[in-house]
């Protein structure tokens, strides 16, 4: 299929195959200036050239396509991820709740620990003494305990020693923080080598 360059003046969009592909319009004066001579510098298009320039355009708008996918699958991991971390938090949330407003008759202090058990009449209530301090008169239904945090948060006791653990890694960021930041605060431009 040949093209002639009146036709490619006429139109600059040529479909092969149902994939548009825009050619550069040719002028003969851009600005009404006449810089070259149109006839040796202009090319008549092929079919050949045609059908490259198509699955030029095609394998284009297919790596396009691949990459918003891909894009978009990494945004739905996330939004998953993110359910499930809202999920979590608002059970924690739950049982954070649960535990503040269970019966107790002491004034409940961070960084103490407590024990949530059940009465046969269904009222739960918090107790400092756990399980094994009552022995064989320990009452029916233990639920676990749990250690009250400074943010008013609960820690079951079996991830107490990771939560330390965790804390005390964060701590440590942030004394080394607080020691950058003390160097940069102390830092005199002079005693830096050239």
């Amino acid at each position: 299929m040949e093209v002639s360059k009146a036709d490619l003046k006429r139109s600059s969009d040529v479909f092969i195959n149902g994939i548009g592909v825009t050619l550069v319009e040719t002028v003969d004066q851009p600005l009404g200036v006449s810089l070259v001579n149109s006839r040796k510098s202009t090319k008549t298009a092929t079919s050949g050239d045609l059908v490259e320039l198509a699955q030029v355009v095609q394998r284009g708008d297919e790596g396009v396509h691949s990459a918003a996918c891909n894009k978009l699958s990494v945004i739905a991991d996330q939004i998953r991820y993110l359910q499930e971390q809202a999920k979590q938090v608002l059970e924690k949330a739950k049982r954070d709740s649960d535990l503040h407003h269970a019966a107790c008759n002491i004034v409940k202090k961070p960084g103490s620990i407590y024990y949530l058990y059940e009465r046969d009449s269904g009222q739960k209530y918090l107790s400092i003494i756990s399980p094994q301090e009552w022995g064989s008169a320990a009452p029916r239904k233990y639920h676990g305990g749990y250690r009250l945090e400074v943010d008013r948060t609960w820690t079951p006791i079996d991830e107490v020693p990771a939560k330390d653990k965790e804390q005390g890694m964060l701590n440590s960021v942030l004394q080394l923080k607080e020691g950058i930041v003390r160097a940069a605060i102390n830092f005199a431009p002079h005693d830096h080598p050239n």
